[in-house]
């Protein structure tokens, strides 16, 4: 069973920046498939940055140019860097892995955006 942990949400001003972490456990090995989601008020959830088990990295077109997404393999972490935050940015943001046939969720860490 994975336990996926987020941190690093924040109320933030247009503009400005957060960093979000997400830390793994249980796995016995490297985990291919990780990334964030997010779910804004009122909407469905929503890829934003996932690093695909087949090594393609994924980048949702409203973030490219302001987020950017890192790994650690050995330590199975993943972090989402987001720059130049804007209101629509405001959302429930999850981590997400799949590993040996199952997909695994954080619990969430709420991110918002405004003045």
């Amino acid at each position: 069973q994975v336990r996926l942990v987020e941190s690093g949400g924040d109320l933030v001003q247009p503009g400005g920046s957060l960093r979000l972490s997400c830390e793994a456990s249980g796995s016995a090995s490297t985990i291919a498939q990780m990334g964030w989601y997010r779910q804004p008020p009122g909407r469905q959830r929503e890829v934003v940055a996932m690093f695909h088990g087949g090594g393609a990295t994924i980048l949702a077109n409203s973030v490219k140019d302001r987020f950017t997404i890192s790994r650690d393999r050995a330590k199975n972490t993943v972090d989402l860097q987001m720059n130049s935050l804007k209101p629509e940015d405001t959302a429930v943001y999850y981590c997400n892995a799949y590993y040996e046939g199952r997909t695994f969720w954080g619990q969430g860490t709420q991110v918002t955006v405004s003045s």
